[in-house]
């Protein structure tokens, strides 16, 4: 009885880690696919003539180190931090968790997105953006991207390139506030500060895996 009862437990470990294997080849094959046709259409969108080759290329380096990352840290450190919740606070946190994981994924890929506001080269007789439209240019991605296709000429152009530790502070203390705005619930407790830096967190590092992957590091 013992050995059949080996046997069937690990059958039931063999088909976990089959299901579990499956859905890394279904995130890597979606997100790749996602993150390369996105990049393309809007490269053609501002007529950036980035070779395809070149453009898969960038985007399997950076998918590969994004499912990696999610695989051995992600993943594991947001299931701990769902099961202490719940465990030692009697706190469902997964909203939150959910949102660590997607502001990940964001962030990994965040710093190529303001690239189709870019100038390549910084002419004398024309100043560069202010600060906070170079920031906004970041902060704001997808709000300026959903512009672009909607036909609005935004007449933004920057040399900034974004792969720093100062636009990864300024995005993370950014993350921070919005995590304050929709999880801070007053008195502040424990329980809620973690809730809250669980965001920014995971979005510096999926920032900090950009930056590795582009040896900025």
């Amino acid at each position: 009885m013992n050995e059949v009862a080996t046997v069937r437990k690990e059958s039931k470990i063999k088909t976990v880690y089959a299901a579990f294997h499956n859905f890394l080849v279904w995130l890597y094959n979606a997100l790749y696919g996602f993150v390369f046709h996105s990049f393309k259409s809007m490269n053609r969108k501002v007529m950036i003539k980035l070779p395809v080759w070149r453009m898969k290329e960038e985007t399997l380096e950076h998918v590969h180190s994004t499912v990696k990352v999610f695989k051995w840290l992600i993943l594991p450190s947001i299931l701990i931090y769902v099961c202490a919740n719940l465990c030692f606070f009697g706190e469902n946190a997964l909203d939150s968790a959910l949102w660590g994981i997607l502001i990940f994924f964001y962030s990994s890929f965040l710093p190529d997105l303001p690239s189709i506001y870019r100038r390549k080269k910084k002419r004398e007789e024309s100043e560069d953006l202010p600060w906070y439209k170079k920031y906004a240019l970041l902060l704001f991605a997808p709000l300026l991207i959903w512009i672009l296709y909607s036909g609005f000429q935004l007449g933004w152009r920057t040399t900034a390139t974004f792969h720093d530790l100062r636009s990864l502070t300024i995005y993370g203390a950014f993350l921070f506030l919005l995590s304050l705005l929709f999880f801070g619930r007053f008195p502040i407790s424990v329980e809620n500060i973690i809730r809250i830096v669980c965001v920014p967190l995971y979005g510096a590092i999926g920032y900090l895996t950009h930056l590795k992957v582009d040896k900025l590091l």
